[in-house]
């Protein structure tokens, strides 16, 4: 095995975030990657050796290649892992324009979709039922609201989500802020005990499995969409005003302070979502500025 294969064999085995898929997807594309430099004639004797020219010369080989844009986001997503592990965060650049890769799209319409009473009552498994509230209720993912246990994330004021739970294994903590999560929390709590609800005799893909199947049978196509709806409701709870996705104002149409007031709102949100950017938040609550706009902004 060459040198930067086996340090970055050893950099993800040794990293306890993400789920066990992220790690192992992870782990095979820094792979590819090493054996992409070596190919490309740079033959790094360790992961810390890193540098803005690997960087570019990988960008210029998969462009020259034909990938997609998405492929390459993902992959300088592994190369940025890749860098913080090392103390490089700042060695590539934030923005995927900064490569000439096209931004993802942004906003495709409000998807938000509301936990109410009639859609519910089309799931007929308890715990699933229960799973779309949380989704619903704290913005969480379908692999959060599985392998989370309710009674360790409670911390009376606050849900503390354990890395090992996350997508990409980021730890975060979501505000408890209104009277329904409480109880919710605490039915959660009372069916699983000190587990989770994945359930007795399960593990997580036979979770999956159940869950998925239940929502086909409910007729239920977008669950992702009880996110945006959490992402909608804490942004008019932060704000005092709806999101641009249901029908509030972008920032093109507010002063000075109710911008500032949006971009703190939007960085909470982003962070409560487990993603920490603020482009991010297009995708949830709307464009903070139009197209147009948001492109003479970038090049001023």
């Amino acid at each position: 095995m060459k040198e930067l294969n086996f340090d970055l064999m050893n950099l993800t085995r040794h990293s306890g975030e993400g789920s066990f898929a992220t790690k192992a997807c992870r782990s095979r594309g820094l792979q590819q990657i090493a054996d992409e430099l070596h190919g490309l004639g740079y033959k790094l004797k360790a992961a810390k050796n890193l540098a803005p020219k690997h960087v570019d010369a990988l960008v210029r080989g998969w462009k020259a290649a034909g990938i997609a844009d998405a492929t390459m986001r993902n992959r300088l997503g592994w190369v940025r892992w890749w860098a913080e592990k090392v103390g490089k965060n700042g060695l590539i650049a934030a923005d995927n324009s900064e490569y000439g890769l096209a931004e993802r799209p942004r906003f495709n319409g409000n998807r938000a979709k509301r936990a109410d009473a009639e859609t519910l009552a089309k799931v007929s498994d308890e715990r699933v039922r229960l799973a779309l509230r949380l989704e619903a209720a704290f913005g969480l993912r379908r692999e959060e609201v599985l392998k989370m246990r309710p009674a360790l994330a409670d911390n009376g004021d606050r849900l503390a989500l354990r890395s090992s739970w996350c997508k990409g294994g980021r730890y975060r903590e979501i505000p408890l802020t209104h009277p329904k999560q409480r109880a919710l929390l605490d039915e959660v709590k009372a069916l699983c005990g000190d587990g989770s609800l994945i359930g007795e005799g399960r593990n997580y893909h036979q979770a999956v499995k159940q869950y998925e199947n239940t929502l086909l049978k409910a007729g239920i196509r977008n669950a992702h969409g009880f996110r945006h709806a959490y992402a909608q409701w804490r942004y008019k709870s932060l704000t005092g005003w709806d999101a641009p996705a249901a029908g509030g104002r972008s920032c093109a149409e507010m002063n000075q302070g109710e911008q500032a007031q949006d971009r703190r709102a939007r960085l909470q949100i982003s962070h409560e979502l487990g993603h920490g950017r603020l482009d991010v938040t297009d995708t949830y609550l709307g464009r903070r500025w139009p197209a147009r706009e948001a492109k003479e902004s970038k090049a001023a």
